[in-house]
């Protein structure tokens, strides 16, 4: 019975950090995921939040190794009260990674299609994709796209090669929403440089959701705040982006910005538990 869900958390990897996340670490000033998730798990327990695991499968375009599917899913099953999974394929492998989605959702019981088309290195409209996005909706689950600029790679030459126009969201995520209306779409991050972008198509497709994921909410755009107390109050989501952002500080300082009492337990709680189907009871306001 939690009193928040973060739909953004990045698990213990289980295997060695790579550089480019030491760099990112340092980054956000955050200190390396922890190596174990027992400490994860007891992290988010004696909060009483509920967590979506998440990873990113894109070994192929920067040689970082992927846990794989099997790895969420055993976290998963570990702790299954405190968390659920999401998928991640790599869309350059067409077909092998629809059957994978598929083998992801209906044996592994993950729920969720994790991408980072930076790091990924595709264009999420492009028609060759277009059946990953079928299956998804054919599926019943959403698909998280990680939105605007990121921290890996930052501050290092070339930004170790990451181009953030993949993660733009127009017309790459708005493309999508048009052509699958019945698609849920999560949009991870306020997307810097491209917050207004993003915000026009949330105010315009109703399958089209935000996580909140990777920012201190200190920093966001007042225009993000202002849409989230008013136009879009219904498909805001909390998301940390543990453990880059724990959700100690990332609600302390969402305590200081000006979201009404109106949305807070929405945006907190009830958004996820619909959009995932969770039927999960709140237990109550987080301590402010």
């Amino acid at each position: 019975m939690p009193r928040a869900i973060d739909v953004h958390i990045h698990p213990p990897r289980g295997v060695p950090s790579s550089q480019a996340e030491q760099i990112m670490s340092g980054y956000f000033k955050s200190g390396l995921r922890p190596a174990d998730p027992s400490e994860m798990a007891d992290y988010y327990t004696e909060r009483d939040i509920f967590g979506v695991l998440v990873d990113i499968d894109d070994s192929s375009q920067t040689g970082r190794p992927f846990t794989g599917n099997d790895y969420i899913a055993s976290l998963v099953q570990r702790w299954p009260k405190q968390f659920l999974g999401f998928a991640s394929v790599d869309p350059h492998q067409g077909r092998l990674a629809v059957r994978e989605l598929e083998r992801a959702v209906n044996d592994l019981g993950l729920r969720g299609l994790k991408l980072h088309a930076s790091m990924q290195r595709f264009f999420p409209n492009d028609r060759a994709f277009y059946p990953l996005w079928e299956k998804a909706a054919e599926l019943g689950i959403p698909v998280m796209f990680h939105s605007g600029m990121t921290g890996v790679g930052a501050r290092t030459p070339g930004g170790s090669g990451i181009k953030f126009e993949y993660c733009r969201p127009i017309p790459y995520i708005d493309d999508i929403a048009a052509d699958f209306p019945l698609l849920q779409i999560i949009m991870a991050h306020p997307a810097f440089p491209w917050v207004t972008e993003q915000l026009a198509i949330l105010n315009h497709k109703p399958n089209v959701w935000i996580d909140l994921s990777g920012w201190s909410p200190l920093y966001f755009d007042p225009l993000l705040i202002q849409y989230a107390n008013f136009l879009i109050s219904d498909r805001v989501l909390f998301g940390s982006d543990y453990p880059v952002i724990q959700p100690d500080r990332w609600l302390r300082d969402w305590n200081e910005v000006g979201f009404r009492d109106e949305v807070r337990r929405g945006i907190l709680f009830d958004n996820a538990n619909r959009l995932l189907g969770l039927n999960l009871e709140y237990t109550g306001d987080l301590p402010g």
